[in-house]
C-alpha cells in the first residue's frame, strides 16, 4: 500500500466516523530536507497522526498546528528553519539544514474538491496529472485564498478553483511538460498567488513473466513500493491469485498466447520463468512495444542466443542492450538469494524510472534531488 493510499484509508475512515482532521502539505523546501513538496500527513482532531511530512522533527510541532486550524477552521503556513540550532520546535540542533514550509488545512468532507478528493480522481485514473495549491495568497481583493486548487490530468477535465483555473491551468500545463514539481509566483484574475505545481505520477506498472519461487520475492517487494503488478505464467498451478497476494492480476497465458497479449506500452517487463521457450515468446512480442524496460534472468549467453534467433543483427542487439534489455538482470549489489535478487531487480528499475545510474549516493556531484548532472570522481557531500 502506497502513502497515498494509506491517507485514503484514514480519511475515509474518519469521514465515516465524523472525525474532524485537517491536512499537512509541503509546499515548498529551500536547502535540504528529509521530505519533498507533496509529502503528507493526515491529522485528526485528537492527534491521530497518518503519513509523514519529515523524518520526525517536524510531526509534533505540526501536529499541534494541524488540531488548532481544524478548531479555527481556517487553513495555516507554517515556516521551519532546520538550520537554527535555537529553534525548539524540531529539537534537532543542525537538523536537515533546510527551510520546510507546509500547509495546513481543515477538510471538509462535504467539499469534493479538497484536496485528497481531487488526489482521489488522479489515483482513478492511470495517467500522469499535476495538482496545483496555493499556499501564498494577497488577500487585498479577497478573490484567492490559501488552499485554492486545481488537478489537471494528461487527459480528463479540469477539476479545482474555477476563479483560478484559467492562469493556475496555463502554468500547470507547462509543468506538465516541464515533468518536474515546481514552485511559481503567478498573476492569477483573483490576485497574484504563491503555488506549489505538483507533478502526480501513477504507480509504476511491472510485468513478471514468470510465478515460480523466486517471482514471488520480487513481487512481495514491488507492493511494498506500490507498484501494479502483473504475474504472467503457463502453469496454473503456479500462477495464482493465492501465491501472489501483491498482484493486481494473475493471468495464465502459454508459450503460443504470449504473442497475442497486449503488451502495455508504459510497464517495465521482467523475465523469470526458467524456461527458454516462454523467455523467447515474451521477447518476441515485446521487442516491437515501447515498453523502456526488459529485464532478463540468466546469464549474457542465455541473452544473446535469444537475440541471436530472434534474427537481430550484431548492431540491433548492442542498441538494445544499452537501451532497454537489462541482461544479467539487476545491480551489482553482489546478490545471491531470491530475496536479494529481488532487491537488485528492484533497485535497478527504480533508477531506469528515475533516471539515474544506481551509483552511491556520496558519489553524486550535486544536490540529491535535482536532476543527475553526473558523479564526482571523489567521494562528495551533497
Amino acid at each position: 500500500m502506497t502513502e497515498l493510499q494509506r491517507l485514503f484509508l484514514a480519511y475515509d475512515q474518519h469521514r465515516a466516523a465524523s472525525r474532524p482532521c485537517a491536512l499537512a502539505t509541503v509546499v515548498e523546501v529551500l536547502g535540504s530536507a528529509y521530505r519533498r513538496p507533496g509529502a503528507r500527513m493526515l491529522v485528526t482532531e485528537d492527534g491521530e497522526l497518518t503519513g509523514a511530512i519529515s523524518g520526525g522533527c517536524l510531526e509534533g510541532d505540526a501536529r499541534q498546528r494541524a488540531r488548532r486550524a481544524i478548531f479555527q477552521g481556517e487553513p495555516a503556513l507554517v515556516t521551519y528553519d532546520t538550520r537554527d540550532e535555537d529553534d525548539p520546535r524540531h529539537g534537532l540542533g543542525p537538523g536537515c539544514q533546510g527551510v520546510v514550509r507546509i500547509l495546513l488545512e481543515p477538510l471538509n468532507f462535504a467539499d469534493g474538491h479538497n484536496p485528497l478528493e481531487l488526489l482521489r480522481g488522479f489515483a482513478q485514473h492511470p495517467a500522469p496529472a499535476v495538482l496545483a495549491t496555493v499556499f501564498e495568497a494577497d488577500t487585498t481583493g479577497l478573490k484567492a485564498a490559501v488552499g485554492q486548487r486545481l488537478l489537471l490530468p494528461a487527459a480528463g477535465a479540469l477539476r479545482g478553483t474555477p476563479l483560478l483555473a484559467a492562469p493556475l491551468a496555463e502554468a500547470a500545463r507547462a509543468t506538465l511538460a516541464y515533468g518536474q514539481s515546481q514552485v511559481l509566483d503567478i498573476e492569477t484574475d483573483g490576485g497574484p498567488v504563491r503555488a506549489l505545481l505538483e507533478v502526480l505520477e501513477p504507480p509504476l506498472r511491472l510485468v513478471v513473466y514468470g510465478a515460480g519461487n523466486d517471482a514471488q520475492p520480487l513481487v512481495h517487494l514491488a507492493g511494498s513500493l506500490g507498484w501494479h503488478i502483473t504475474v504472467v505464467d503457463g502453469r496454473p498451478n503456479l500462477a495464482t491469485a493465492l501465491r501472489f497476494p501483491e498482484a493486481a492480476e494473475v493471468r495464465i497465458v502459454s508459450v503460443r498466447e504470449l504473442e497475442a497479449q497486449p503488451s502495455d506500452p508504459s510497464a517495465y517487463h521482467v523475465l523469470l520463468s526458467h524456461n527458454y521457450a516462454y523467455d523467447l515468446a515474451a521477447l518476441q512480442a515485446l521487442l516491437p512495444s515501447p515498453a523502456p524496460y526488459i529485464g532478463l534472468l540468466g546469464p549474457r549467453l542465455k541473452a544473446a542466443r535469444l537475440m541471436e534467433e530472434l534474427g537481430l543483427s550484431e548492431a540491433e542487439r548492442v542498441q538494445l542492450l544499452r537501451e532497454r534489455l537489462h541482461s544479467p538482470i539487476g545491480l551489482d549489489l553482489g546478490s545471491e538469494t531470491p530475496e536479494e535478487i529481488a532487491l537488485a531487480i528492484v533497485a535497478e528499475i527504480q533508477a531506469q524510472r528515475s533516471g539515474r545510474q544506481g551509483r552511491p549516493l556520496r558519489e553524486r556531484a550535486g544536490t540529491v534531488h535535482v536532476p543527475e548532472t553526473g558523479y564526482a570522481d571523489v567521494a562528495s557531500a551533497s
